[in-house]
């Protein structure tokens, strides 16, 4: 069960996107953006936050950019931290999906070479994610991604 409540926030936030409110939940979570501090906020939220906003982005040099942060701030957590949050997935487990959304933006943008890197840098970390749900989805997304490069 999840125990931080900024990370309980950015999962409202998640769906009312989900519920094809993408204006307010941009607005929600630029809201708590703000609050975290940005780029100098919890990694953990920020990670969360930016893998999260990047998915509600309608120009895909956005959701590049927010893919990125939420990167960046991945390489500053721990298992600690996410065991603290009440978060069982390993720091691990969060880079297949990273990965896999990078390759999809530059694909998107045509730089092929980088969007070949990252699917097989999803691909490489993709043994840290168990045969459940979210780990088949990551799956299935890589695969619909492999497709669209070859």
């Amino acid at each position: 069960m999840i125990t931080d409540p900024t990370l309980n926030r950015i999962g409202e936030a998640v769906q009312l996107g989900h519920r094809g409110e993408r204006e307010a939940a941009r607005a929600s979570l630029a809201g708590i953006w703000d609050e975290i501090g940005g780029d100098r906020g919890d990694p953990l939220h920020r990670c969360t936050l930016a893998h999260a906003m990047a998915d509600m982005q309608d120009d895909v040099r956005e959701e590049l950019a927010w893919d990125l942060r939420a990167m960046a701030a991945a390489d500053l957590l721990t298992d600690a931290r996410m065991m603290q949050a009440g978060l069982t997935l390993p720091v691990a487990g969060l880079y297949p999906s990273l990965h896999l959304n990078l390759s999809e933006c530059y694909r998107k943008l045509g730089d092929l070479d980088r969007a070949r890197e990252h699917l097989a840098r999803a691909r490489a970390t993709i043994g840290a994610l168990g045969d459940d749900g979210y780990g088949r989805m990551i799956r299935d997304g890589l695969e619909q991604v492999a497709e669209k490069l070859r």
